[in-house]
């Protein structure tokens, strides 16, 4: 299927409200299924949070969490600590591809069983009923956050808790913190000091609830909207000042791109469009939010200026290799950009679009690729391969996309 978007017109004025964070809310489903008086409001309706929540519930001895990478993660500790039969823990083709031996080793150390199907060290997983459990592990801190994230969600089951010893520079620190700073939210000690996670023993919590922060990562496409536009202003909610979310960093990010963002009383923020000239080339380290990459690749290639990102060693193990992908999709529109194992170089574009002719973009079953892209139809004439990938993260994309004058027509 391939999707053609419309630019109509510009929207001068809009307002948009998102979805939960899926990263808040995969967390908290966790925590919800280790205390079940937890309620949650404003879980996100992505399809991943979905495939999580069915999975938590069911009594099958297969669970497949299809594209869902979090899921896979936070499942593989979560059974691993509570299951009480074989169960087979699976995925998609792609996710098959995608790398958990860090986190399968952690466990195993700790006295879970966990033994590969097919592949070592990538899934489908046999986990088998833990024996006796121990309350110290060392694991690898520069590959995926999301292993050390599913350690600190099941730390509390364990008898002694646990202490978590993070070997190397971390990466994506932001969503380390997150976890925690939920953990404390529900009532579990939990402290972070140099490379030591320590989380306490837990075994019941106070009556709680918790309202999820909309989704930061979501909000990036709407920045870009403004920064490409000529003068739109977009209202979105709901958003706090002091997110947890690490892609919060798109306030201060973007306001080198020319966006202004205004935090208002209503937990809503206002995306303006300011005076200044932008930058004609812009360096970022983006190890801490590296979702928000694709988006301001797209956004740098559409103002016209160059730009050099790093910190993306990540980008290689997600949905799609993400760098790889961006170079291919770019070079589409002939965009001089070069990759390495961690970092994108782009430089100045110097033609204008060629809008005689529609540009098809893959999106690798890879649901920011359709996103990041999808803002540059402001200026260009794309369409996009399998657009409703979006689904994985934000099923609501193209519904709202129309209220900034962007039109998804299938064939």
């Amino acid at each position: 299927m391939i999707g053609q978007l419309l630019f109509k017109q510009e929207i001068l004025k809009a307002a948009i409200t998102i979805t939960g964070s899926k990263s808040e809310s995969n967390r908290l489903l966790i925590l919800r299924a280790l205390y079940p008086n937890l309620k949650i409001d404003n879980l996100s309706n992505s399809d991943d949070t979905k495939v999580l929540n069915n999975a938590l519930v069911s009594s099958d001895s297969l669970i497949d969490v299809h594209h869902a990478g979090t899921a896979m993660r936070f499942l593989t500790a979560y059974l691993a600590i509570t299951t009480i039969k074989s169960v087979t823990l699976t995925g998609s083709k792609r996710m098959q591809e995608r790398p958990i031996k860090i986190l399968v080793d952690a466990l195993n150390s700790i006295g879970a069983s966990i033994t590969y199907q097919t592949k070592e060290g990538y899934p489908p997983l046999l986990i088998n009923p833990p024996v006796q459990l121990e309350s110290n592990v060392t694991l690898d801190a520069g590959v995926s956050s999301q292993y050390i994230s599913a350690l600190m969600l099941v730390a509390p089951l364990l008898d002694n808790g646990l202490n978590i010893t993070l070997d190397g520079t971390i990466t994506s620190r932001p969503y380390i913190e997150m976890t925690l700073q939920l953990l404390k939210q529900v009532g579990v000690q939990a402290n972070f000091k140099n490379q030591e996670l320590t989380i306490a023993a837990t075994t019941s919590i106070k009556n709680h609830t918790t309202v999820v922060e909309s989704d930061w990562s979501s909000a990036s496409y709407y920045y870009s909207i403004v920064a490409l536009s000529q003068a739109m202003t977009i209202k979105l909610s709901s958003y706090k000042e002091n997110s947890l979310q690490g892609d919060s960093a798109l306030v201060a990010i973007y306001s080198k791109l020319g966006v202004v963002t205004t935090f208002n009383n209503d937990n809503s923020v206002t995306l303006s469009k300011h005076s200044k000239s932008v930058p004609q080339h812009i360096e970022l380290d983006l190890s801490k939010t590296p979702d928000i990459a694709q988006t301001i690749a797209v956004t740098c290639f559409g103002l016209g200026i160059s730009c050099h990102l790093t910190g993306l060693h990540t980008l290689k193990i997600k949905e799609t290799d993400r760098l790889e992908a961006l170079k291919i999709e770019l070079s589409r529109f002939d965009a001089p950009i070069t990759i390495t194992e961690n970092s994108l170089s782009l430089a100045k574009r110097e033609k204008d679009f060629d809008n005689t002719r529609s540009i098809t973009i893959k999106t690798y079953q890879d649901h920011r690729m359709a996103m990041a892209f999808a803002p540059l139809a402001f200026l260009a004439n794309i369409a996009i391969e399998n657009p409703m990938v979006v689904t994985k993260s934000y099923p609501d994309f193209y519904k709202d996309l129309e209220k900034v004058g962007l039109f998804l027509e299938l064939n």
